[in-house]
């Protein structure tokens, strides 16, 4: 496997990544915690144009199912948890370029996610607290909120609370879950996993599959026995990683990260990178920076390799294509967006 960094942008602070799909291609986005632009980089060419201006603050950015490039996403949502006016944006191509519309206010909303269940788009949102006083006041905690996203952007969106109480609710990562597209949302509490309404139903089903405080998880099974492992970056903004596994009905820790010092663990993805079992990982502070592990069937053991260090990163998007996968990293510490390039 080969890893290359093709691409690179300088944005300051830059903490975002996703991407959107424009006539089945895939459009990577960019964006900063701070006031500033939104970036759109083509995952073939690597030609790159501005989505908006601002305001910024994006925590996240969601494509929206069943249209053509359209996408959500968290604005003003700055650092340090000024987020009193933070919200869920529309973006849309036009003839023009693109146009962002507000929808949505939702103080300190910093995950959220869409999922298609026939003809309605539900919307599930996670708030890291409900207010604030001053930067280390946790006492109104967190909340998951849903509701139905509209047909067009000139319509607002109504939400309401359905789970209370998350203390510190900081992770979200999408997967499969007992034959479902599901949430798992991860605060103080432990981890929880959302599924939406079935076709024709109202009601959301919420587990509590563990309970520990975590900052993000990530799923896959990185072992190949058919169950999956859950990968936690542990502690709010902590400084531990480990992969889990489901042993006599609970989930326990079967691997430690223990290379090197690490502070604020904060990127966590899992999938089949060129069709391997694959975590990625990330750090923001002291030498931090990517890196992937996988599970060596041969010696029962699993390895880390680094990506690039000494960056930062706050998040990633990965892309999957037939002869190249692509990592999209906001390398937050550095300032920069990158593209890595992996190949056989």
């Amino acid at each position: 496997m080969h890893i290359e960094k093709t691409f690179r942008t300088d944005l300051t602070r830059c903490y975002s990544a996703g991407c959107t799909y424009i006539d089945g291609k895939a459009k990577l986005l960019l964006s900063s915690e701070l006031e500033g632009p939104t970036r759109l980089v083509d995952a073939e060419t690597l030609a790159m144009e501005t989505v908006c201006e601002g305001p910024g603050g994006v925590m996240s950015m969601i494509p929206i199912p069943g249209k053509n490039g359209d996408f959500l996403m968290v604005q003003r949502f700055y650092p340090v948890f000024q987020s009193k006016e933070a919200g869920i944006a529309w973006g849309r191509p036009t003839a023009d370029g693109w146009e962002t519309r507000e929808i949505l206010k939702l103080p300190y909303l910093h995950r959220f996610d869409l999922f298609a269940v026939g003809d309605t788009v539900w919307f599930l949102g996670a708030t890291l607290c409900t207010s604030k006083t001053e930067v280390d006041d946790w006492s109104d905690p967190g909340k998951l909120w849903v509701g139905i996203l509209p047909k067009t952007p000139e319509e607002t969106m109504e939400v309401h609370p359905i789970r209370e109480g998350l203390l510190k609710n900081h992770g979200y990562y999408r997967w499969n879950w007992q034959g479902e597209d599901a949430g798992f949302v991860t605060c103080n509490s432990g981890v929880y996993v959302v599924r939406p309404p079935r076709a024709g139903e109202t009601d959301w089903r919420i587990d509590h599959i563990l309970e520990r405080p975590i900052s993000d998880v990530a799923i896959l099974d990185i072992d190949g026995d058919g169950e999956d492992e859950l990968l936690l970056l542990e502690g709010f903004h902590g400084d531990e990683i480990t992969i889990n596994k489901k042993i006599d009905g609970e989930y326990k820790v079967i691997w430690e990260y223990k290379e090197k010092p690490i502070k604020m663990v904060h990127v966590a993805w899992g999938g089949l990178l060129r069709g391997i079992p694959t975590f990625i990982c990330g750090t923001r502070k002291l030498d931090g920076g990517l890196f992937m592990v996988r599970y060596n069937k041969e010696t029962g053991g699993f390895e880390t390799t680094e990506i690039e260090g000494d960056t930062g990163p706050a998040n990633v998007c990965v892309v999957l294509g037939k002869d190249k996968d692509l990592i999209l990293a906001a390398n937050h510490r550095i300032g920069e967006g990158a593209v890595y390039t992996v190949t056989d």
